[in-house]
């Protein structure tokens, strides 16, 4: 299998990054959606709220909402026993703050005001008092930014359990994967039963949907696990439960986009415990699959590099972290372009995603010649 050798000699191969890079661009898609969505479920909150909408773009966020932020924590896990392997604890600690809450920390002092300011704009509303544009004070928090933190805690979680006297005791993976699912199901009902259906718990450190915090540290500590057993060391073997898994993804898929729809589709619809466990049922196996055909199809034919890869990848980290800002400033433009939303949808996508790795190859280009020239 192709592998890429880092700085510190671990060889790591090339679908980890791919795959990162690729569900971010997902990211990308599902938060530009949030811009043409039609059911008024961003409108409230996001950063444009396009009057013309369309559809399908809500029904493609429900699939990816399923599965992107699992993989990205998953692909976090896979890489953290190697990260702390070739360092101590404190050194691993320290680079996690590092990279992921200064970045986490300056975004919050100037992209969370900007996404106000770019917010009232584009509805036309008038600029607030300057004390009511910094997360702490802003009713939804971190907004798209919760990722940061959350991942840093989840890696502290790692760093502590590690510190833990070992066990000869070792559950199958199929078993342990098995066990979690039963164990987040078990905690998206009954946390969703005391807190309510899909409620946040928000703070000006960490922000997190409760029904699904297990399911993401799960997520995690899967990635840690697989790792660990050297689940991809070599390359994948036998077909038959990949090409199985392309042809039932579907069902539990399409389950769970209706079970989603039904609020909008039935009049007086009630919030039932049934209509709970159902939507975590087909959301925790869609979960599932999802995962398991992403990271299996980079693995199989995505594990390649190239310049374009190459740039995308050293870029990614940096286009999550200030994508929707760009979706901001173009989703207004294109608000007031006067567009049908058929064109508005593709361009607002792709002027965010190329302006983003634009931006972001820019600025780590200037701070390499910066560094040079010290």
């Amino acid at each position: 299998m192709d592998a890429v050798q880092t700085s510190h000699g671990f060889s790591r191969s090339h679908w980890i990054d791919n795959l990162r890079t690729i569900t971010i661009f997902l990211v990308v898609l599902y938060h530009v959606g949030g811009v043409y969505e039609g059911a008024g479920l961003w409108g409230w909150f996001w950063i444009v709220d396009d009057p013309d909408t369309m559809v399908w773009v809500g029904i493609m966020g429900i699939v990816f909402d399923i599965f992107m932020m699992p993989v990205l924590f998953f692909l976090s896990g896979y890489l953290a026993p190697a990260s702390l392997d070739r360092q101590s604890p404190a050194q691993f600690v320290l680079g996690k703050a590092r990279r992921l809450i200064v970045p986490w920390f300056v975004a919050v002092l100037t992209l969370i005001p900007l996404y106000k300011v770019i917010f009232l704009y584009s509805r036309g509303l008038p600029q607030e008092h300057w004390g009511t544009y910094f997360h702490v004070t802003n009713p939804n928090s971190q907004n798209w930014l919760w990722f940061l933190p959350l991942l840093f805690a989840f890696n502290l979680v790692y760093v502590l359990f590690t510190r833990l006297p070992s066990t000869r005791f070792r559950i199958p993976t199929g078993g342990a994967i098995a066990l979690a699912l039963v164990a987040a199901l078990a905690w998206s009902i009954i946390v969703g039963g005391l807190t309510g259906f899909r409620s946040w718990t928000l703070t000006p450190l960490l922000d997190f949907e409760n029904e699904r915090l297990l399911v993401y540290l799960f997520s995690f500590a899967l990635g840690a696990m697989l790792y660990k057993r050297g689940s991809f060391e070599t390359p994948p073997k036998g077909r038959w439960l990949y090409y199985a898994a392309n042809g039932l993804a579907w069902i539990p898929v399409t389950a769970h986009i209706i079970v989603r729809l039904v609020p909008f589709l039935v009049e007086g619809f009630t919030m039932t415990p049934v209509y709970r466990l159902l939507w975590w049922i087909s959301f925790d196996l869609s979960l599932l699959v999802m995962v398991y055909l992403m990271v299996e199809s980079f693995r199989r034919y995505f594990d390649r590099t190239g310049p374009v890869w190459s740039a995308l990848n050293r870029a990614s980290y940096g286009v999550y972290i200030v994508h929707v800002i760009l979706i901001g400033v173009f989703g207004t433009l294109l608000m007031k372009a006067g567009l049908p939303v058929y064109v508005k949808y593709p361009v607002l996508v792709l002027s965010t995603w190329v302006g983003s790795n634009l931006l972001v190859l820019a600025y780590s280009g200037a701070r390499r010649r910066g560094s040079r020239t010290a």
